[in-house]
């Protein structure tokens, strides 16, 4: 089985609180379970210095945030669990990207132009607040999923422009040095939970409506017993749609529970009585986790072991696949090519796939020799992924000895195989 690998970045910035647990943490820690997939898990802390200049508060959050996602079943012997600063290739690919990335593209981040309409409504400098961190944000961003060759990045709907920014830098990088990214697609989850805080609305820090993921059990039940409800009397049928208190006992409870609580509500149960429910019924699975966590938070060091254990896993596909890209741009031992510009002719006399999307929504490729002509033409694929795949397995292994891939790419009108195998073949001598 061939494995699909997903990218997952986390800001170390606050506190943890259940919506994230019941939204981020909990299905990402499953799906890095689940047979085929190769997880790759970081913690962006060099994006958290975009909206942090305070030292200890970065350092004290990417403890908690590290100590969460491992109590809360990450195991990272299983996965790639590493910190962003801990892989400096990752600063240099920045650099590699920015060099082929215009200004106009990121003109058009969501963030950036946030911040020009917001100095626009108040009257200040257009660029007023706007550090260079957070314009070239997104592609940090780009660099943190194409080091790794991601083919899928779990994200929100906020965030699916900077997938399509990396996407377009990645294919700005391989039409000008040849095919070394493969095109991330973003995965949106439309079933993520969303948890209510404890006045109704969404739990979100900006509305202070809270409950800390690993609160102690009596602030955690003080803090239950304060969730919002109506004036219903007990004996009193309530009603389980737009009930906050309901919405997050479903999130923990299992099917059985949740009809069982919501017979309760019909029969009218007192709020008191629900909420100390609700109490039990997260803290049973929130306890054990949280037992881990404070031992964690307790000895650090252990934290920091498992993080610099990930950043060995995380560099030895990082580093090699740096040096292949520094080559691509021509930072190469000066003796590799002695005369630049032979070697610039002979580039562009190679062969070269082209990976495009057409109006049909699916994604094709291409093969064409020096002179444009196309050798190879494929069917339209599903994916970017599965598309960049054949191609690499045609680059690697040949025409012919890849008979499963003939039906996906078929030769050209007008080429033969023989001149396809050549084409290939004098790719792979390119490398």
């Amino acid at each position: 089985m061939s494995q699909v690998r997903v990218l997952t970045g986390i800001k170390p910035t606050g506190t943890p609180h259940l919506g994230n647990y019941v939204g981020a943490i909990r299905p990402t820690v499953r799906a890095s379970r689940q047979p085929g997939v190769d997880s790759f898990l970081f913690l962006a802390d060099y994006h958290a210095m975009i909206s942090t200049q305070d030292p200890g508060r970065l350092q004290h959050s990417t403890l908690e945030i590290a100590a969460t996602w491992i109590a809360c079943g990450l195991n990272p012997a299983d996965v790639t669990f590493y910190r962003q600063s801990d892989v400096p290739e990752i600063p240099e690919l920045t650099w590699f990207l920015t060099c082929v990335c215009g200004k106009g593209l990121l003109n058009r981040a969501h963030a950036y132009k946030a911040m020009l309409d917001k100095n626009a409504a108040a009257g200040t400098e257009p660029d007023d607040g706007v550090s260079a961190g957070l314009f070239m944000y997104p592609v940090l961003m780009a660099a943190d999923i194409l080091m790794f060759n991601a083919h899928q990045v779990p994200v929100g709907r906020d965030q699916v422009q900077h997938i399509e920014m990396a996407r377009d830098m990645a294919s700005s990088f391989n039409h000008l040095y040849g095919e070394h990214f493969t095109l991330p697609d973003a995965v949106i989850e439309e079933s993520v939970a969303t948890l209510p805080g404890l006045d109704g609305r969404k739990m979100s820090k900006s509305y202070d409506n809270v409950i800390p993921l690993f609160a102690p059990p009596e602030q955690l039940r003080k803090q239950i017993l304060g969730i919002v409800t109506d004036s219903k009397m007990p004996g009193e049928p309530k009603q389980t749609e737009g009930s906050a208190l309901f919405q997050i006992y479903q999130a923990f409870a299992t099917p059985e529970e949740t009809a069982a609580f919501a017979q309760a509500y019909a029969d009218g149960i007192a709020w008191g009585d629900a909420k100390q429910q609700l109490f039990e019924r997260i803290d049973r699975e929130i306890a054990p986790m949280r037992a881990t966590y404070n031992g964690l938070m307790a000895h650090p060091e252990k934290v920091e072991a498992m993080l610099q254990a990930g950043a060995v896993k995380a560099r030895a596909v990082a580093t090699p696949f740096t040096a292949r890209v520094r080559h691509a741009v021509g930072l190469r031992p000066l003796q590799a090519h002695a005369a630049p510009v032979a070697a610039k002719a002979d580039k562009a006399a190679l062969p070269t796939f082209k990976q495009y999307r057409e109006k049909d929504g699916l994604f094709y490729f291409k093969l064409a020799d020096a002179k444009g002509r196309v050798l190879l033409q494929s069917v339209g694929c599903a994916s970017p992924k599965d598309a960049g795949q054949a191609i690499a397995r045609l680059k690697t292994q040949g025409y012919a000895a890849c008979p499963d891939l003939h039906t996906l790419a078929h030769v050209a009108d007008g080429a033969s195989a023989t001149e396809a195998e050549t084409a290939l073949q004098a790719l792979r001598e390119a490398e």
